[in-house]
């Protein structure tokens, strides 16, 4: 079971406290462009290495820990959470594929955070599984001719990148949070 860290680290930041050096930070630098494509597909690949520099350096407890209690929020629910953003609105919403959801049934629908238990292969397959769900939406998104196309039941590709953008956005913020009070690290 995830647990709360028993005192809050020292707050600390500074550059040279950085997850990584500005020349090799591995997320987009140019987030315009002229295309629509271009701007929803750069603010992706920003925001998709954020969340394993968010993660870096932390042990299986550590990404584990719900540290802002009451919240039940915690980084290694949060890979498991966006991968399965990933492959809703990829595989099944704009692909059409009859895939399971991951960690979530109806009798655990918040199985992606209630299942994630501090050991290393449940870490482990949480970052293989986020990586396929990236791979396969990189390769559908760059194979497709406009954003305009539609999935089986309807959803747009546009609408679906937006969506996922926000769901990263959106818990980006919360990773600052949880990274902070893991281990006092802020930044980036």
């Amino acid at each position: 079971m995830p647990t709360s860290p028993p005192d809050l680290p020292p707050r600390r930041f500074g550059w040279e406290d950085m997850f990584v050096p500005p020349e090799a930070d591995p997320r987009a630098q140019e987030l315009g462009s002229d295309t629509e494509r271009t701007v929803l597909t750069s603010y992706l690949r920003s925001y998709r290495p954020t969340l394993e520099l968010k993660c870096s350096g932390l042990d299986a407890a550590q990404l584990a820990t719900r540290s802002v209690p009451p919240s039940d929020l915690f980084l290694l629910g949060l890979v498991r959470h966006l991968a399965g953003v990933e492959r809703i609105g990829f595989r099944r919403r704009t692909a059409g594929e009859d895939v399971p959801l991951l960690d979530r049934t109806g009798d655990a629908p918040d199985g992606d955070f209630a299942g994630a238990v501090p050991r290393a292969d449940v870490v482990a397959e949480a970052w293989r599984t986020w990586r396929a769900e990236v791979a396969f939406a990189e390769r559908l998104v760059a194979g497709t001719d406009g954003l305009g196309r539609r999935g089986a039941h309807g959803d747009v590709l546009r609408e679906v990148l937006v969506h996922v953008i926000e769901e990263y956005a959106r818990h980006m913020g919360h990773a600052d949070l949880l990274r902070e009070r893991v281990d006092g690290r802020v930044g980036q």
